[in-house]
């Protein structure tokens, strides 16, 4: 039972396009074929009077055959698949008119064609969902009629039976609804003199559920309805993958705001944080803007997106907006606009992930989920959002979600990032929460909405900051994450009164909000670490165990050094792929001037160095600290290994030597960063490319694709590798500018064999796929056209083995290599394959596929996997270390037993050559220095070796 009345202008609006019994308005949207309409309204509700000839094509719709067409006047052009509607329907007619003679249809259809969908049968073959309420009868010169719009779709109860739903979120049913979206024509033909009485009627999930193509139109609406003392400037800040826009708009009181904010305030606060502090104790700091953020990277979970586009309308178009504050008072919270803005910058990101709104998919068209990614920043549409988190550094940040039965709004449970200032983040958010939550119930049906910090013991952590809300409290933000109970009207209304819960108490409470972010800047410059964060940091028992610092007194280091010179760096282009990451994320990255001698090694002029005296320092920690090893938790969210050098493959250096780089440094300006040259020396006529880097892989790809000549060293040499590549002058030239590359010169005896572009069929995750398309293999969509299967997911099928060579990597392949029997004397074991760590291991150097590597290397696994018996013929690849510092970082309950085990095998089954790791080379395209690994196995499939 809702709470209050309709008092505040978000459900008096959405009221008033219903009741409109005085004009039965005939209105309707734009169909997708792009046929002349108005711009759709923020709610997604008002809709203009119907062309005759406005209708929605949908599957085996068709337009009704009528010599003439005449209006029908409906209540509400608005039908509902998550509620049950009566609307009112009538037009004019004479004597002539025969109730007998009429002949109603929808989309060309009958009635008793549009059938409720079955969850048992998995098809629309229910009852109809069109029916009418009351017949048609004549009221004078005028047929009436009432239409009764049914629940559409059902779900499976407990005992297995079937039940109408008001809600859309089961995930047996979420994509369902674009089968039948869509605007349609309602028609009643007199058979009689062959007249058409019509009328458009939107067919939606609920009222305000907008489609991708939907938002740009409401956008340029709301700004056309703006009013003129308010600014809003619409970006495009990005393209997706499949090049959709990245709708992103800016609110405020005027363009002064927004400039002052970006060139002034923003500066000073990453700079001057404690003279900014003193200002604002002293009430000098007047007239300072924050801003204030709303998201939304899961467009399947469809009414945040929907519910920013209205937040976005009411603060750009409505003097006040107004809502009970808490169900337990009567009190009315009211939001004066021009205040609001005269302390806020509102920013609206619509939508993160638009292929994700087209299809009705949580991932984007690379099949990643985006809300996994904000650390890793591998897919384009985070690229565009984490540059625009730290370039605005929002001081609260509202990610919108769903879907979870009891109303959840962040802060989590531990264990926490040790990166954040938690004792800060906690002085505003828990307060922040309740409000959001209190102004989400007290507006709505729902009974209580739930924090995790407080009523969850553990499984809901905010540790990895690969979350979007997550992320943004790396940056200094106050980062809700805000999940929905369900895909209806009713949520739609929650997520916006969660949003005006949450603006209204930054508006209460900027000062003291304000000040706290800066509290977290000014420990950053300061170099503090605060012993007040510790007790925040616990273990699974509860006990306090604080920043892990090991043996020093800080947890953060003074420096971070990331050389570019060959002798200390082993990967120079994965090094500068990490300043260009560090600079998006704004953290403040210098260069040496001249050469420098600190901590007994000498670091060339160009050097790479980032200071950890800056008020970003958490961002930059969070990637390039050791991690530490949290395998005492019962339960953990998802997964939390970052460590970029090790993942990535590049060397960083750990500095607590203070003022080593206070001279002789610039800092670097722009986000782009000279990346490494190849450098042929010599003039031969055969060079190796060392198989160092992913760089050489793409090379290699490249040169194989145009049918060039590549061979695979099978023999280690003078500054060359077993696995290393050779090829002729003439071909390194074609790539040597496109690639950064480490060659030498051929010696006239190198043993090597050619190799061969395989076609590769990907049967597993879309980062499988991605990681393969990236290095530049020949993917093929059927397993039927191919000559290796990888396979990361236990996907394959038995059958396809036939003749192919297969490649399994991680827990669930080699399950499917277990389970299916394919192998002789195989078997493996694991703790749960949601486990994951970062482990020591030996690799070897016999096999071309590991002998490009160091015989002692890191390897990361993802699904907490070791082989425990290998087959007799079989060459062992990788075996964990036996020391007992094996494990390095992670997750991973019971990992001691996975010391000492092998982690990967090679050996020809018959026909088929079958590769295994249960370590993880492409998991979410994070641990990249793995992938060589991978297409090392795939060229091996190749040889004769």
């Amino acid at each position: 039972m809702y709470k209050k009345l309709l008092r505040n202008t978000l459900l008096m609006g959405f009221a008033m396009s219903l009741a409109v019994p005085q004009a039965y308005a005939a209105r309707s949207d734009q169909d997708e074929a792009g046929r002349t309409r108005e711009p759709a309204t923020a709610t997604g509700t008002s809709v203009d009077q119907a062309p005759e000839k406005t209708v929605k094509k949908a599957k085996a719709a068709k337009r009704i055959q009528a010599s003439e067409f005449r209006q029908l006047q409906v209540s509400t052009p608005l039908m509902s698949m998550t509620e049950e509607r009566d609307i009112e329907v009538q037009f004019s007619a004479d004597d002539s008119v025969n109730l007998e003679n009429l002949e109603w249809s929808f989309g060309g259809k009958s009635f008793e064609e549009w059938r409720k969908y079955s969850a048992k049968e998995q098809k629309y073959s229910g009852e109809p969902f069109l029916t009418f309420a009351k017949e048609p009868y004549r009221d004078g010169d005028v047929i009436k009629a009432t239409i009764h719009v049914d629940l559409i779709y059902t779900v499976l109860n407990r005992s297995g039976e079937e039940v109408p739903t008001t809600d859309m979120s089961a995930r047996s049913i979420r994509r369902k609804f674009n089968d039948l979206l869509g605007t349609y024509e309602l028609a009643v033909k007199d058979k009689g003199s062959d007249i058409a009485y019509t009328a458009a009627m939107k067919l939606n999930v609920y009222d305000n559920y907008h489609t991708y193509e939907e938002i740009k139109p409401a956008i340029d609406q709301i700004m056309k309805d703006a009013k003129k003392d308010r600014y809003v400037k619409y970006e495009v800040i990005g393209k997706s993958v499949e090049g959709r826009d990245l709708h992103f708009v800016v609110l405020a009181k005027d363009r002064k705001s927004v400039e002052t904010y970006l060139n002034k305030t923003l500066p000073k606060m990453k700079s001057e944080p404690e003279k900014l502090l003193k200002y604002l104790e002293e009430g000098k700091l007047k007239d300072y803007k924050v801003p204030v953020w709303f998201n939304n990277p899961h467009p399947d979970e469809t009414p945040a997106m929907d519910a920013i586009l209205e937040l976005l309308r009411q603060f750009a178009t409505e003097d006040t907006v107004e809502f009970n504050a808490s169900e337990d008072t009567d009190e009315v919270k009211q939001i004066d606009v021009d205040e609001a803005l005269d302390n806020m910058i509102f920013l609206f990101n619509l939508s993160q992930n638009p292929d994700g709104r087209v299809a009705t998919t949580r991932a984007n068209a690379n099949n990643f989920d985006l809300n996994r990614d904000h650390t890793y920043q591998t897919q384009p549409e985070v690229l565009a959002t984490v540059a625009e988190i730290a370039k605005w550094t929002p001081l609260s940040f509202y990610d919108f979600h769903g879907f979870v039965p009891g109303f959840l709004i962040e802060p989590c449970t531990p264990p926490h990032n040790p990166n954040f200032e938690y004792d800060l983040l906690m002085k505003g958010m828990i307060d922040q929460a309740h409000a959001m939550g209190n102004a989400g119930i007290a507006n709505t049906k729902y009974d209580d909405y739930l924090i995790p910090l407080d009523d969850y013991g553990n499984g809901w952590d905010d540790y990895t900051p690969a979350y979007t809300a997550v992320y943004a409290m790396t940056q200094g933000s106050f980062g809700h994450t805000i999940e929905m109970p369900e895909m209806n009207q009713d949520s739609y209304h929650a997520t916006v009164y969660a949003g005006l819960g949450g603006v209204k108490y930054v508006l209460d409470n900027k000062d003291e909000m304000f000040k706290t972010q800066l509290e977290i800047f000014k420990r950053g410059v300061d170099g503090e670490d605060d012993r007040a964060v510790d007790e925040w940091l616990v273990n699974q028992d509860g006990e306090e165990i604080g920043r892990p610092r090991g043996d020093n007194d800080n947890f953060f280091p003074e420096y971070y050094v990331i050389p570019m010179d060959p002798a200390l760096q082993k990967n120079p282009w994965e090094a500068a792929n990490m300043v260009e990451y560090l600079l998006r994320n704004d953290v403040e990255v210098k260069q040496t001037t001249k050469e420098i001698k600190a901590d007994g090694t000498t670091y060339p002029k160009g050097t790479y160095v980032v200071d950890m005296h800056q008020a970003k320092r958490g961002v930059a920690n969070t990637v390039l600290f050791d991690g530490e090893d949290i395998s005492d938790w019962d339960a953990m969210y998802d997964s939390v290994v970052q460590n970029f050098h090790d993942m990535r493959g590049f060397t960083r250096y750990e500095l607590r030597e203070e003022g080593v780089f206070d001279k002789n440094v610039r800092e670097l300006k722009a986000a782009k960063v000279t990346k490494p040259k190849t450098d042929v020396p010599g003039k031969a006529d055969a060079y190796i490319i060392r198989n160092t880097s992913n760089e050489a892989i793409k090379a290699v790809n490249q040169l194989l694709d145009a049918k060039k000549t590549v061979e695979m060293v099978l023999e280690s040499g003078d500054g060359y590798e077993k696995g290393d590549f050779l090829v002729e002058r003439r071909d390194l030239d074609r790539v040597r500018s496109k690639y950064y590359l480490d060659v030498i010169a051929a010696e006239e005896d190198v043993k090597a064999e050619k190799l061969k572009m395989p076609k590769v069929a990907s049967v597993g995750s879309g980062a499988s796929k991605f990681v393969l398309e990236e290095l530049g293999f020949d993917v093929v969509s059927s397993v039927k056209g191919s000559d290796v299967i990888v396979d990361d997911s236990g996907n394959a099928k038995k059958n396809d083995l036939d003749g192919r060579a297969y490649i399994g990597i991680g827990g669930y392949a080699l399950d499917f290599v277990k389970e299916e029997d394919i192998l002789d004397d195989f078997d493996f074991d694991t703790t749960d394959f949601y486990h994951e760590g970062l482990l020591r291991a030996e690799l070897s150097q016999e096999s071309t596929v590991t002998a490009a590597y160091d015989e002692e290397e890191l390897v990361y696994s993802a699904s907490g996997s070791w082989i425990t018996e290998v087959p007799e013929d079989a060459e062992t690849l990788i075996t964990v270390s036996d020391e007992d510092d094996f494990f390095k970082t992670g997750w991973w309950p019971g990992h001691e037993d996975a010391k000492g085990q092998v982690m990967a095998f090679t050996l020809e089954n018959g026909d088929e050559d079958i590769t295994l790791f249960a370590n993880d080379l492409v998991w979410r395209a994070h641990p990249q220095f793995s992938y060589r690994m991978l297409a090392n196995a795939i060229y091996a499939t190749t040889l004769d070796e």
